[in-house]
């Protein structure tokens, strides 16, 4: 195997692997999305619990549970969308990190293209050569006719 051969296998790997990261990365972002829109749903959920109880009429004691829970639920979505945020980052970088692996694969495989196509060439000369070759001392050997 050349060197070329082994960086296109390296470079393939790198890339299969940046691909397989990117998945997992998105796989994350999903679940973090999905993890905020739970808790945004759930906050008003409880926000409308909290004015049905109002209306009912509620002590301050409860009213006060309700509200400390209701931030309470406000800091885990900013925490929520925080981490949103970081992962949909962590995806971009992956995207990008596969998109330069693939395009350092695409620069290998076109230079082993170029290379093969050369050797290609040079062996298409090489034949023609050896036929020229044999041609003339085939020629050189018959007898002339007079």
């Amino acid at each position: 195997m050349n060197p070329l051969d082994t960086l296109i296998d390296q470079s393939r790997q790198a890339r299969d692997n940046a691909g397989r990261t990117l998945a997992e990365e998105r796989r994350g972002q999903q679940h973090s999305a999905e993890q905020l829109r739970a808790l945004e749903q759930y906050r008003a959920d409880y926000q409308r619990q909290l004015q049905d109880a109002m209306r009912a009429g509620i002590d301050a004691s409860s009213l006060d549970n309700y509200r400390r829970f209701i931030r309470s639920l406000d800091d885990a979505i900013e925490h929520a969308r925080r981490a949103l945020e970081q992962q949909s980052e962590r995806v971009m970088a992956s995207r990008d990190q596969l998109q330069q692996r693939q395009r350092r694969l695409s620069s290998y495989d076109t230079l082993a293209n170029r290379r093969a196509r050369q050797e290609r060439t040079r062996e298409t000369r090489r034949e023609r050569r050896d036929t020229d070759e044999m041609t003339a001392h085939a020629m050189a050997r018959r007898p002339r006719s007079r």
